[in-house]
């Protein structure tokens, strides 16, 4: 088998054993990768009723036949499990490192069960597997994390970790690399937290095994040139995802006060032409030449990567109107492994309880010092931070009345950062995403608006079923990045022909796009 290693990872933490399981082509080719192999392997062994914070549960990072090789955008990893915030599948993400070197060691998932007896750190070094002692970590927030163990493993390590939130099982706490980089909004860093698990470390030096090496390195240089040439790249190079405040503004679909308005006072403030001129760095995820991370230098003099999605909901659905601010939010979330979407919707809801004067606690719109406070509670589940870790559905649900007609989310997942009032194929992406309220499974909302945002159509319909197709179906189980192709033009039919290079197969865009 080629671009496939054809092996996972099978790792037992309460047993603390390891063992390589080898899986065959037929399994490849229907399912591909990333999220194709998680649903398949939570399908096969999660009983119904399965606690997501149990030991049964399996918490797996799975990649695609693409990752690590030098392709546009091949360094993705997925993160799923059960999830303990909706109750169904989770999963997520993310740009990292560890995914290349999982693929470098052997590796095309990890599929962890069980729970440690104690704090423990995953080692993976090629066939080499270990457990490691991590009650020196647990208590340190990820970016803590990140730099004693990279001062150990080396700047290439792959390295994933949960901050406190994860420790604490709040339950949308998520996943953290690279001091910046989250994924598993649906609560995977819980599961971790669940499992005593504080950190993964993966350490490879193997080939990843192409069936025409020559050919995939000339259409890897080919692609990466092609990406170059597109008229949205140099704008694109400056923002990144951060030009989408303005776009959402200038549309009315950026979340503003709980997603009460689509409109925000202070929105060029915090948008993509402010944050250039702060600017402190630019980055990518591995073999990517489109590095959208835009870091700044927040309001503690730290450095917060940013994108529209944490600046709108730690931004305008909250009222904090100075961009630095929200970098210092930002920069809080990552630390304590909180996801930002999630984050930002749950204080929204609360400033709203709040002014509707169904708690007793004071938390005025765009209250900076106070949102600080709250979000240090809900990672460690102090005071109203106990109820609200839970998310935005279990705290409408609590309180009662009519609260939940302002808690935004769908089956239990906080609604991403656009404003669907108006926008009916963007409201139907959200109701039909399989993990919940997540815009990386059908982004619609800017084909939407070009076309006619009030009307209702079985155009619109089609469109989400082919974006679903696309971005949750094809880009999640290859594992590789959309934002070429939905953001500056990248052809997707460039992807049969560096699967073909990397595994031989014919796999043509029909078979692919099901």
């Amino acid at each position: 088998m080629f671009g496939w290693n054809g092996k996972f990872l099978r790792v037992n933490l309460t047993k603390q054993k390891a063992v390589a399981k080898e899986y065959d082509a037929e399994m490849a080719r229907k399912f591909l990768g990333g999220r194709g192999f998680a649903v398949k392997i939570l399908w096969d062994e999660l009983k119904p009723g399965v606690d997501p914070l149990s030991p049964e549960n399996r918490l797996i990072f799975a990649a695609g036949p693409l990752t690590g090789f030098a392709l546009p955008s091949s360094g993705k990893l997925v993160v799923a499990a059960k999830s303990p915030l909706t109750g169904g599948y989770g999963d997520g993400n993310i740009g990292t490192y560890a995914a290349v070197q999982m693929r470098r060691a052997g590796y095309d998932a990890i599929v962890i069960e069980g729970r440690a007896e104690s704090p423990t750190i995953l080692l993976v070094e090629d066939s080499i597997t270990e457990f490691l002692d991590a009650k020196e970590l647990w208590g340190l927030n990820a970016f803590e994390v990140e730099e004693r163990l990279r001062s150990v493993y080396g700047p290439a390590a792959g390295i994933l970790e949960i901050g406190q939130a994860g420790e604490n099982l709040v339950k949308f706490a998520n996943i953290v690399s690279q001091k910046g980089r989250g994924g598993g909004r649906p609560g995977m860093g819980a599961v971790m937290g669940s499992k005593n698990l504080k950190a993964l470390v993966i350490v490879g030096s193997g080939e990843l095994p192409a069936a025409y090496p020559k050919d995939l390195k000339e259409l890897g240089a080919e692609a990466y040139r092609e990406v170059l040439t597109k008229p949205n790249y140099a704008f694109w190079k400056r923002q990144g995802t951060m030009m989408t405040i303005e776009w959402s503004q200038e549309n009315s679909v950026l979340p503003t006060y709980n997603f009460s308005e689509g409109t925000f006072e202070d929105a060029d403030a915090i948008g993509g032409f402010s944050m250039e001129k702060i600017k402190s760095s630019q980055r990518g995820c591995p073999n990517c030449n489109m590095t959208c991370g835009n870091a700044v230098k927040d309001a503690d003099r730290k450095e917060s990567e940013l994108d529209y999605e944490n600046v709108a909901m730690l931004g305008s659905n909250i009222g904090v109107g100075n961009l630095k601010k929200v970098a210092a939010l930002n920069r809080m979330a990552d630390e304590f492994g909180l996801d930002t979407i999630s984050l930002g919707n749950v204080i929204g809801f609360a400033m709203e309880a709040s002014e509707k004067g169904l708690i007793k606690e004071k938390i005025p719109w765009g209250d900076y010092k106070t949102v600080r406070d709250l979000i240090e509670d809900i990672a460690y589940r102090r005071g109203l931070g106990e109820v609200l870790a839970e998310g935005v559905r279990f705290t409408a649900e609590k309180l009662g009345g009519n609260a939940r007609n302002w808690a935004m989310h769908v089956k239990g997942l906080e609604i991403s950062a656009y404003d669907c009032h108006a926008a009916p194929a963007m409201a139907l992406a959200y109701a039909t995403s399989p993990i919940g309220a997540h815009h990386k499974d059908a982004w619609v909302i800017s084909w939407e608006v070009k076309t006619g945002r009030e009307r209702y159509s079985e155009e619109k319909v089609d469109k989400v079923i082919e974006f679903q197709r696309i971005r949750g179906g094809f880009f999640e189980c290859a594992t590789v990045c959309r934002l070429p192709w939905i953001e500056v033009g990248f052809e997707l039919e460039w992807y049969p022909r560096f699967l073909h290079a990397a595994t031989g197969m014919e796999i043509s865009w029909d078979e692919l796009n099901v």
